[in-house]
């Protein structure tokens, strides 16, 4: 099976998150047929988190295998393949499998491959892998990345804002208190609310995702929430208190998940960007020094539109294998250098 017919075999093994053990089984039997030692790491039943090596891993090539809502399959013309996950980021294990078969053909050593699950959710793959490093020192996060090493990334503050009220029948709206209005209050003091800046990630964000409340047009709502998700380019820590203290007395701020902006190590010879998305790399502290790239745009990740360039593909593979050799080279200057 050549890299084409591999990317567009995984494409078609539906793996959105909660559901990965298929595509995580078709990885690790084909690499353990060309030669790896490979390892299926339970994170939940029947999902299964992949680790290869080759040797005793300097560097260690990892992406996710879930993807999102909702799965269709793979589809190809002369220039892209298409299909949920064809960047985002099933190309991506792709482009690091035939990375490692390169490195492995040319007696290439101590590197490996970590495949996770749940990266689209929660990071729970990651989570648990970071439990059990293997003392690598460089670990290089694929996501689609336009083919440039990113230099930073914004992070993500989840917050959930709940509101309540007191039912009553909409002829007598002076007998109840409307949650629905006390929340569009409370998300008109956020949409106003100063918001961080750095000068590499630019401006703080936030997305108000989702607004829920209600139970009938002639029901005054006791109950309402709004799902809202902001792009960090600084630790939380002061816009926590600001957003408390915005709905104070119209809503509570409910704080889910927090993952900090990362700035990753960049290579030599690379084009470099800055993204505004997040990844596993908070989650794996324990597997190296991060380096952040492949192949395949954010732009049409999670559309219907989602594709990869062929061409870009195949450069990946070459860039991988390209990243794992100064990475090694990089750790034996150091360890020359003690």
């Amino acid at each position: 099976m050549d890299l084409f017919a591999f990317t567009r075999a995984l494409i078609d093994i539906e793996s959105i998150t909660g559901n990965e053990e298929r595509a995580a089984t078709f990885v690790a039997d084909f690499l353990t047929r060309a030669g790896f030692e490979v390892e299926l790491w339970e994170v939940e039943p029947r999902r299964p988190n992949v680790f290869a090596r080759c040797g005793a891993p300097t560097t260690v090539l990892s992406t996710h295998l879930d993807t999102v809502p909702p799965f269709f399959p793979s589809s190809e013309d002369n220039d892209n393949f298409y299909g949920r996950g064809a960047c985002d980021a099933k190309g991506i294990v792709a482009a690091q499998v035939f990375a490692a078969l390169r490195l492995k053909a040319s007696g290439a050593t101590n590197f490996g491959l970590l495949f996770l699950v749940g990266e689209e959710k929660n990071s729970t793959g990651a989570i648990a892998a970071n439990r059990r490093p293997v003392g690598s020192r460089f670990l290089v996060n694929g996501e689609p990345t336009e083919s440039r090493m990113v230099e930073a990334g914004k992070g993500t503050l989840r917050v959930d804002l709940v509101a309540q009220g007191r039912m009553a029948h909409s002829a007598y709206p002076e007998l109840g208190e409307s949650a629905i209005e006390k929340l569009l209050q409370a998300l008109e003091r956020l949409r106003h609310l100063p918001l961080p800046s750095h000068p590499q990630l630019g401006c703080t964000t936030v997305n108000i995702g989702t607004v829920q409340g209600g139970r009938a047009p002639n029901v005054i709502p006791d109950h309402a929430r709004a799902e809202l998700l902001y792009r960090l380019v600084e630790p939380a820590r002061t816009l926590r208190p600001a957003i408390t203290t915005a709905v104070q007395g119209w809503a509570e701020a409910q704080f889910l998940l927090e993952i900090p902006p990362v700035f990753p190590l960049v290579l030599p010879g690379f084009e470099t960007s800055v993204v505004a998305f997040t990844t596993d790399i908070p989650s794996l502290s324990a597997w190296g020094q991060p380096i952040l790239f492949g192949p395949g745009s954010i732009h049409v990740a999670h559309t219907e539109r989602e594709q990869i360039s062929k061409r870009e593909l195949q450069g990946a593979v070459e860039a991988y294998t390209a990243i794992v050799r100064q990475t090694q080279a990089l750790d034996q200057g150091k360890r020359g250098g003690d």
